[in-house]
This record gives structure tokens, C-alpha cells and sequence, in this order.
């Protein structure tokens, strides 16, 4: 039997952006439409360190996907120069069970991440949508904004970070790179990213809301991924009230975002507010965006489903392209 071992630069190979969006609208619908076994991911809190450890399996029967996500988040890791998600994906073989392939888990989580959120965008944004506001510089905000920029024509990308030195070093690498535009830039802080961008994404470990909702303009799409964890809430309630509100999954973000659950705690909200599952919009079961006016936020947690397509596509192609180091067990 033998497995094939994929590196962060072989599954960025084999996993390209465009067919990584095509893949999580898939995904999407099918858990939208109870095809999917993917149960919530198991959560272990690293309390000594400060960090969080998750388990996520799925299985997606019309793929034949199947695959099992380690994946840990150590915030403080970045003080000390190393990554602060670090993960593996076992796509196992769903007529066997047997292992097929290890990946590498920060960069498909990475783009991953940054698909589902190219999904919503190209459901949820304005079509003419061109001003991008990143809130992070990490790793996941370069995956965001690539996914948004792969479904819409975007001009101008401004970048916020409270590490101004890392928000500069990200518009300067990205500034021109594949669909990115050229003019990328670090700004001074969230409100003037904010205000008049069509399309914001946060992408941060920040307990607390990184923007005031009042700034948004009218039209505006937001994706929010950064809160997994329901004491932490990136997006403030104001947003939350004033958007069409579309999640991954309805029993993921009510467990698990202080996003919803916080302003759900507080009587501003219930959890009626969302409008829909993103797969639903996918399967036409659910409208999404209805007037350009509309304020429409896509809240995701993550959910294993997408670790399974992806783990699956890349795994396909990395075999067709001769990527990975085969290994006998």
C-alpha cells in the first residue's frame, strides 16, 4: 500500500484557486442538502499555551470523499516568527478506509478557506464589486483576497493590520499577483479600509470587533472567518443586524461563533437571522442577494466538508502532475 505525502508547495500546485471555488459551492450544497456526513469538529483548548486543536472528519458520498483534518491555532505563534496554523489532511479511500495521502494542512486550509469565501462572494457581492478591504495580514488573508479576486474585477485592495510593518510587507507581495491588481495598500487603520469597499473580508484572532458596522456602505458584501470560538466575536453586532446574513453551516456557527451567539445572547438578534446556508443559494433553494442596496455578510466557522473535496481534488491532481513522495506502508 502506498501513501502520497504532499508539502504546502505541492498542494498549492495541485490545488489551484478557480477549481478550489468550484469545489466548495459542491461541498456546500451537498451539506446544505443532508448528503454529507460531517459531524462537528471536536475542540480541544491548549489552555497552557493559549491555543486550540481541532478534529474535523467528512464525508462526502457523490465524491467519494472522505478525509480526517488535524489542524491547530496558536495565536502567540506569531510573536515567536512561526505560523500560527499548523494541520495535516488524511484523505482516506471511501470504498476501503485505507490511507491514500497526507497533506499538508495550513496551505489547504489556506486556500480552502479562501475558496468558501470566493463561493459567497460570487454569489452574494455586487457584480460590479471592485474595492476589496482585507482586516489581517496573515496567511489566510493572501488566500481571501485571491479567491475574491478570481470572481469579481477588482481595482484597488486596501490592507489593515495592527502590525503595520506585516499589512506593508503583505500589499507589497501581493500588489499584482495573479488576478490581484496591482494597487494594494496598507492602510492606517479598519475605518478608513472600511468605508466605501465593496467587499471586506476579516481574517483575524482578534476576540473583539475590527470594524464598526456603521461604516459599511450600502451594497457592501463582508466575509467573516476569523471567529471559530463562541466567546470570540470579530464582527460587531450592528453589521450582524444591518446584513442579509447567509452561513456554512446553521448548527456550526450557532455552536461555535460569538459572532451570532454573542449578539444572540444579548436580545439583538435570534438565530431566524440567517437567511440562509450558502449551499442552499448553491442548490437555488434559498435567494441570496435580492436589491444592490443590501448589506450581505457570509459567516463562516469551516466545516470539514470543504477539507474533504479538497483533500480529494488535490490528491487527484497531484496523481495526474507527479507531485507528492510516495511512501509504502
Amino acid at each position: 500500500m502506498k501513501l502520497r505525502i504532499l508539502t504546502a508547495t505541492e498542494v498549492k500546485q495541485a490545488f489551484p484557486m478557480a477549481a478550489a471555488i468550484a469545489g466548495m459551492k459542491s461541498a456546500y450544497a451537498q451539506l446544505s442538502a443532508g448528503l454529507a456526513i460531517a459531524p462537528l469538529r471536536t475542540h480541544m483548548d491548549i489552555t497552557p499555551h493559549q491555543g486550540t486543536t481541532l478534529v474535523m472528519p467528512a464525508f462526502l458520498p457523490q465524491d467519494g470523499a472522505l478525509a480526517v483534518k488535524v489542524v491547530s491555532v496558536f495565536p502567540h505563534n506569531a510573536a515567536r516568527g512561526e505560523r500560527v496554523i499548523n494541520g495535516l489532511v488524511l484523505v482516506l479511500d471511501a470504498e476501503t478506509g485505507r490511507p491514500s495521502a497526507i497533506l499538508e494542512g495550513s496551505a489547504l486550509t489556506a486556500i480552502r478557506t479562501g475558496a468558501g469565501s470566493g463561493a459567497a462572494t460570487d454569489l452574494l457581492a455586487r457584480p460590479d464589486a471592485h474595492i476589496v478591504a482585507i482586516l489581517g495580514s496573515g496567511v489566510q488573508a493572501r488566500t481571501q483576497l485571491e479567491a475574491v479576486c478570481t470572481v469579481r474585477a477588482v481595482t484597488e485592495v486596501r490592507v489593515f493590520s495592527p502590525d503595520q510593518t506585516h499589512a506593508a510587507t503583505f500589499a507589497t507581495e501581493m500588489a499584482g499577483v495573479g488576478p490581484i491588481p496591482p494597487d494594494v495598500q496598507a492602510v492606517a487603520d479598519a475605518a478608513t479600509a472600511v468605508r466605501d469597499a465593496d467587499i471586506i473580508c476579516t481574517v483575524t484572532t482578534s476576540p473583539t470587533p475590527v470594524f464598526n458596522g456603521r461604516d459599511l456602505k450600502p451594497g457592501a458584501h463582508i466575509n467573516a472567518i476569523g471567529s471559530y470560538q463562541p466567546t470570540v466575536q470579530e464582527i460587531d453586532a450592528i453589521t450582524v443586524q444591518r446584513a442579509l446574513l447567509v452561513v456554512d453551516s446553521r448548527e456550526g456557527v450557532l455552536a461555535e461563533t460569538g459572532d451570532l451567539i454573542i449578539p444572540i445572547q444579548q436580545g439583538l438578534i435570534t438565530a431566524d437571522h440567517i437567511q440562509a446556508e450558502l449551499g442552499e443559494i448553491v442548490a437555488g433553494v434559498k435567494d441570496g442577494r435580492t436589491h444592490p442596496q443590501q448589506i450581505t455578510l457570509f459567516k463562516s466557522v469551516g466545516t470539514a466538508v470543504q477539507d474533504a473535496i479538497a483533500g480529494r481534488m488535490a490528491l487527484a491532481n497531484a496523481a495526474q502532475m507527479g507531485l507528492g513522495t510516495l511512501l509504502e506502508l
